[in-house]
């Protein structure tokens, strides 16, 4: 698939369509992991409505999607629309298996999924915006890499069509990102590691698209994005769970993931190491242990202050 930047979209009819999911589906739950941030300008959430502006082979679109009873009602504006319709049942998670996972061996995870029957593992198969995401969110805090997303989607990415609550953006395509200037990304307070990672991913994205697509496995699907230097296994994890809907990514070396992990679990932090061995039972869907694991409730009090931003902006 490869992507080209749209002019200012014109004015179209809105498209709908009817998604009937086989199971019980909590679909802001599922699409939320999308949103980086609440001011993310790809996606809103607004009432009980999703928003997403997106790309697909025939356009930009606007998608907005509603549950009502058992069913999401989905319209989509732009030219695209008809393709961001087709995505409907995999954001809704039609592609996620959840076949031989058993919560029960655990009492916090078995309450958990008891009370949410409704979460399933969302995916955009958008790998290189996945990844562009993933990358600018390295070694900094969530806050500043949100709010480095936004200026750069906002500033290089393409107005969403349609009657969108508050103004959205397309992310850009991967040429857009290879061309935006050294000033932009230091404005942002991106860092140039990250920002030489994102330059060298948009000038291979059709490549590494189609080699984490054809990839039948997560070691597959890492060894394709981790081929790419600055691209490590939290930032592969973290475009796989986006992406893929990867039942089984763990992001390892996530500042807080083991913490929350062991704490959760065992009742103490843990490392890496620990966690990987705590997950093991559930292995083949150990990214839906830690999607549990954060609707549980279960978090350790806080022994000291924040984390401070750093601004590396004058670096």
């Amino acid at each position: 698939m490869t992507l080209t930047a749209d002019p200012t979209p014109l004015a179209s009819p809105a498209l709908e369509s009817v998604y009937r999911p086989p199971r019980p589906l909590d679909l802001l739950g599922t699409v939320a992991i999308l949103q980086r941030g609440r001011k993310d300008p790809t996606m809103a959430i607004e009432g009980s409505v999703a928003w997403r502006a997106m790309r697909t082979d025939a356009g930009i679109a606007t998608l907005a999607l509603r549950a009502a009873a058992d069913e999401v009602r989905a319209t989509a504006w732009g030219p695209g629309a008809g393709e961001a319709l087709a995505q409907v049942p995999r954001l809704c998670g039609a592609a996620d298996d959840d076949e031989g996972f058993d919560p029960s061996g655990h009492p916090l995870l078995a309450a958990t999924a008891h009370r949410n029957p409704g979460l399933r593992l969302t995916r955009t198969d958008a790998v290189f915006e996945a990844l562009a995401g993933a990358i600018i969110e390295q070694k900094v805090t969530g806050l500043q890499a949100f709010g480095a997303w936004r200026v750069l989607v906002t500033r290089f990415g393409d107005a969403a069509p349609g009657p969108v609550p508050r103004p959205l953006f397309a992310a850009p395509v991967a040429e857009a990102w290879r061309r935006i200037p050294s000033w932009a990304w230091h404005r942002a307070g991106v860092q140039p590691p990250q920002s030489r990672t994102v330059v060298r991913a948009a000038e291979r994205a059709p490549s590494i698209a189609r080699a984490v697509r054809a990839a039948t496995d997560g070691t597959a699907r890492d060894a394709a994005l981790t081929s790419l230097p600055g691209v490590g296994p939290w930032t592969s994890a973290e475009t796989r769970i986006r992406a893929l809907g990867d039942p089984d990514a763990v992001s390892v070396g996530d500042y807080h993931l083991a913490h929350e992990v062991g704490y959760a679990l065992t009742g103490a932090r843990t490392d890496d190491a620990g966690m990987l061995a705590l997950l093991e039972p559930w292995a083949g869907h150990r990214q839906r242990v830690v999607r549990l694991i954060r609707l549980s409730g279960a978090a350790e009090p806080r022994r000291g202050p924040r984390l401070a931003p750093e601004d590396h902006r004058e670096h």
